[in-house]
């Protein structure tokens, strides 16, 4: 399953927001928001670790099956580039 960071940076927000509203209310104290914050930070933490190494587990997939296409296709760029220098 692909990791939805996105959805879960809005998550993290939307809930950042219902505290702020219920603090503001005078619905939950501040060392209860002090508790529910480090939580929030946590998950979003969790997440973003997920993101980060689906996204590098991709690309190392990708270059053990595509090594050698990624290196000519490179190599082909510098040499064009360098025969655009040098014309």
């Amino acid at each position: 399953m692909i990791p939805d960071l996105m959805e879960a940076t809005r998550d993290y927000w939307r809930e950042l927001d219902k505290l702020e509203v219920a603090y503001q209310q005078g619905d939950v104290s501040i060392a209860e928001v002090n508790a529910r914050v480090k939580k929030l930070m946590t998950d979003l933490s969790r997440s973003r670790r997920e993101s980060f190494a689906y996204l590098f587990s991709g690309i190392r997939r990708l270059w053990n099956e595509q090594r050698e296409a990624i290196v000519g296709i490179a190599g082909l760029g510098v040499l064009t580039y360098g025969w655009l220098l040098v014309r």
